[in-house]
């Protein structure tokens, strides 16, 4: 008799997962309709009876996966290609959108170990390189890149994460021609003609400077007051004094009273042997605090080099009982001569 019930048990128990499994097709066949017609909302909740009736079908957790996505619900999309993975760890679709979904939640290395995993995925090398340079992992960013680039020299992007790669590796003489070749393939960027300008005018090379700050601007570049100080600064370094000084008056302009401005911009205009454009701001600070040592000092130094060294020699005494520490200076022009 005990037999008898446990065979029935038994039969019953067969009938009802045969029952769950068709069932469980059904509404995966209902889901993939839906789906067809992009009604995404519908589709998902077919694919959940599918998966509820019958938690091992893979294609209802995949399927419901895309059209989360579809929907840009990334939570729901990780948890159904996570279990996909968790039942059948070599599945490479699923693989494929986790290294994606970690590379979008700035899970980086989590997006490096499932794209080392995802066996003929053509964006997986890309997703390790870009993972390795967002993690400031710099040097594997740079082999990783090479390797990409090597393949696919014309990639814009991935020419310019190698130069920002050598940027923030402090190697600028790299970085350079590097950022030249990434505009040269993509000229509607204005950050990378900024940062070029930048690094340009970090090395001296106030011309170039110029060109890629008016290109960035030329592109939709914001510019900020650090912007304008920047480009005025470069037209000055480059011999273009009106341009250079019209900027940054602007900026003064809208900052009155900022008199370390002004300090530089004597500063510029003497370093450029410019003494009178010189001597002309030492004057707006001097009408702004008579007592400003430093600029009477910078104008003494424009005199002397005007050829009128007693002058100017007096100039830069007063300005040194004004204020003691610029002795030093005088002592170093002592020592190095003028």
């Amino acid at each position: 008799m005990k037999k008898k019930f446990a065979t029935c048990l038994f039969l019953i128990s067969i009938g009802l997962f045969s029952r769950a499994q068709d069932s469980s097709s059904h509404f995966f066949q209902k889901g993939l309709e839906e789906k067809a017609g992009k009604k995404y909302l519908l589709a998902s909740n077919y694919f959940e009876k599918a998966t509820t009736l019958n938690p091992r079908f893979i294609a209802a957790y995949l399927e419901n996966g895309h059209v989360n996505l579809a929907m840009r619900k990334t939570d729901a999309a990780m948890q159904n290609f996570t279990k996909v993975h968790e039942l059948e760890p070599q599945n490479n679709t699923a693989i494929k959108e986790l290294a994606d979904l970690y590379f979008n939640y700035r899970q980086y290395q989590k997006a490096i170990d499932f794209a080392g995993k995802c066996k003929g995925c053509e964006n997986s090398e890309r997703i390790i390189a870009m993972s390795y340079f967002k993690m400031e992992d710099y040097g594997n960013a740079e082999k990783a890149l090479q390797g990409l680039l090597e393949k696919n020299a014309n990639d814009a992007e991935l020419t310019y994460t190698l130069a920002k790669t050598y940027f923030e590796m402090e190697l600028e003489t790299k970085a350079i021609p590097v950022y030249v070749k990434a505009i040269g393939l993509d000229g509607s960027k204005s950050l990378w003609s900024h940062e070029l300008g930048l690094l340009y005018y970090n090395n001296n090379n106030f011309k170039a400077a110029v060109i890629y700050f008016n290109k960035a601007a030329e592109q939709g570049f914001i510019q900020s007051n650090d912007f304008k100080e920047n480009l005025g600064f470069a037209y000055i370094y480059s011999g273009e004094f009106e341009k250079g000084e019209k900027l940054l008056l602007d900026i003064i302009a809208r900052k009155p009273g900022d008199k370390e401005m002004l300090r530089i911009i004597a500063d510029a205009y003497y370093q450029q042997k410019q003494y009178d454009k010189s001597l002309e701001f030492c004057q707006k600070l001097l009408e702004m605090d008579m007592k400003d040592g430093k600029a009477l000092y910078q104008a003494g130094l424009c005199f002397q080099k005007k050829g009128q060294k007693q002058r100017g020699q007096q100039m830069c005494d007063k300005a040194i009982e004004l204020d003691p520490s610029l002795n030093s200076l005088r002592q170093k022009r002592d020592i190095g001569g003028m």
